[in-house]
């Protein structure tokens, strides 16, 4: 069964009971949205994606290894990665995230 997704202008809340679960909020051609969940002690292998990506972390704590080092992002902070960057994630507390990925083509 395919997952619905948001509709332009649909408000969507984080903080409804299955907000405690990873989902994809919008798939769109040129982006996708996920509300991404990080349990406490939860590993997310080292993995790379098509497109530029931003994380939010909305709340909790979570340890991002990059190439370029470790970095911990907490409630509130926020990172953007290249195309292709390749990443890991470790969940230090429970923690929610917003991931959106940007799938642009060319453009520089």
């Amino acid at each position: 069964m395919a997952l619905a997704h948001a509709k332009p202008g649909e408000v969507i809340s984080l903080h409804r009971p299955d907000a405690a679960r990873t989902r994809a909020l919008t798939r769109q051609p040129s982006f996708e949205t996920v509300h991404l969940i990080v349990a406490a002690g939860q590993d997310i292998a080292r993995h790379q994606v098509p497109g530029r990506l931003t994380l939010h972390c909305l709340e909790g704590h979570i340890r991002l290894m990059l190439d370029t080092g470790d970095v911990d992002m907490r409630a509130r902070d926020w990172i953007f990665l290249d195309r292709a960057a390749p990443h890991a994630l470790h969940g230090v507390v429970d923690a929610a995230l917003l991931l959106t990925i940007l799938f642009d083509g060319d453009m520089a």
